[in-house]
């Protein structure tokens, strides 16, 4: 595992200016990324933070940013963010549709200040349609897509694949491209865009493979009777003795042999193609996987091309040989992260600071941004200070809405509409 540094060069964003309107889930993701790739992304927090249930010190989102703390509500508010806007270059908000503008920092306003500002926005259901203004979660995105309903064994619910295909993959993925692609442009014709990011949108579009499939009649609409949603025996996982799992992918002809071979089940040489035999193979396959344990399993696959894997746990892959020897992870302030990806030869990233503080970097900010009047009045020194043992940091307040419980401008929904959990310590 390697150890952060920081080098002078900070990636290939390196002088693109980033305002972020502090939110949750997939905009501070989305602008984390643009932070690995090396841009100065200034997050905006409100008075009081979020009420997201995590030490900010540990928030490996808010790394290799900044922060400052407005109040948007406040008469000088709006003014202060858009000091900031004409001096950015790409500008990230996750409010429902609407509410930027109310606040006074929408598109409009920022355009009149900074015509070639691109505007991102970071919604579950889109600007415009029948769904809006509705409050709602990654679960409930990626449902109506399409895209939960894949996932997981036929008769039995589907399988919650974290927030990971909706808000990150769906939503932060597409926002950062979406964002990057209206840069190129401005930069090319000086003219700013609107980048409208929704989780619907980009959810579906992952599945855009699955969908011609399913019109050229090779894949069956419903789970686990596909090549690649656990249907096929060769392309799934299996529990091991001591109750660990396999990871098998062994789908071309030469990795299939040499998966048999290695687990001693030539009878099924000729089944890979024939689906009557496929009830056999998997039993067969489970039976054997049982009989020894993850790390004996492993040693067995190990340096061949059967295609099978361990699965790891988060604590576990960090360890890994390949990941280690790749420098997959690395280490800042006594925290094992994922490191900036993807890599670039001529233009190295880094993790170079930690999770940002809410308004710990104001004045420098307004130094370095030119903007003065946002070091006027300081923020709140116990907000700025974000110690481990505040009440942020105990919030039981549900991370669904970065707004106060009162507030309904969060895009995910005001607080009353949502359980109240924390996506680290589970129910309150």
């Amino acid at each position: 595992m390697t150890t952060a540094t920081t080098p002078g060069r900070h990636g290939p964003l390196t002088g693109v200016r980033v305002v972020e309107l502090a939110g949750i889930g997939p905009g501070p993701f989305a602008a984390m990324l643009l932070a690995d790739l090396g841009a100065d992304v200034v997050q905006v927090c409100r008075p009081g933070g979020s009420a997201l249930s995590i030490d900010p010190a540990y928030d490996i989102t808010n790394r290799n940013k900044r922060s400052v703390v407005v109040d948007l509500k406040a008469p000088d508010g709006p003014a202060r963010v858009l000091d900031l806007a004409a001096r950015a270059d790409i500008l990230v908000e996750g409010n429902r549709p609407g509410v930027a503008e109310r606040l006074g920092v929408g598109p409009e306003d920022c355009h009149a200040r900074n015509p070639a500002l691109v505007y991102g926005r970071m919604t579950g259901w889109g600007q415009d349609g029948p769904l809006a203004q509705r409050a709602g979660h990654d679960i409930a995105y990626i449902a109506l897509t399409g895209t939960l309903g894949l996932i997981g064994e036929p008769g039995r619910p589907p399988a919650v694949p974290a927030n990971l295909l909706g808000d990150y993959a769906g939503g932060a993925l597409y926002l950062v491209v979406g964002v990057l692609a209206a840069l190129h442009h401005a930069r090319a014709t000086g003219e700013g865009q609107v980048v409208d990011a929704a989780i619907v949108d980009g959810t579906s579009h992952l599945a855009a493979m699955l969908h011609g499939m399913t019109a050229a009649g090779g894949w069956q609409d419903r789970r686990g009777a596909n090549l690649l949603d656990g249907g096929c025996p060769y392309y799934g996982s299996y529990e091991t003795a001591d109750g660990r799992y396999m990871a098998v992918g062994a789908l071309e002809p030469q990795f299939y042999d040499r998966f048999l071979d290695l687990l001693g089940l030539p009878d099924f040489a000729d089944a890979r193609k024939d689906w009557t035999r496929w009830g056999d193979l998997r039993e067969a396959v489970a039976a054997r996987f049982k009989s020894r344990t993850r790390d004996e399993w492993t040693a067995v696959f190990e340096g061949t091309d059967a295609c099978v894997a361990p699965v790891l746990s988060l604590r576990e892959a960090p360890h890994h040989p390949h990941l280690a020897a790749r420098g997959t992870f690395t280490d800042h302030d006594g925290i094992t992260q994922p490191a900036p990806a993807p890599r670039f030869s001529a233009t190295p990233t880094t993790v170079r600071t930690g999770p940002a503080r809410p308004g710990a970097d104001t004045a420098a900010v307004a130094r370095d941004w030119d903007a003065p009047d946002l070091a006027k009045s300081p923020p709140d020194s116990d907000l700025a200070k974000s110690p481990p043992d505040s009440d942020l940091a105990k919030s039981p307040q549900d991370p669904g809405s970065a707004k106060s419980p009162q507030d309904p401008d969060s895009a995910k929904g005001p607080l009353e509409e949502q359980p109240r959990t924390s996506p680290m310590k589970g129910p309150a």
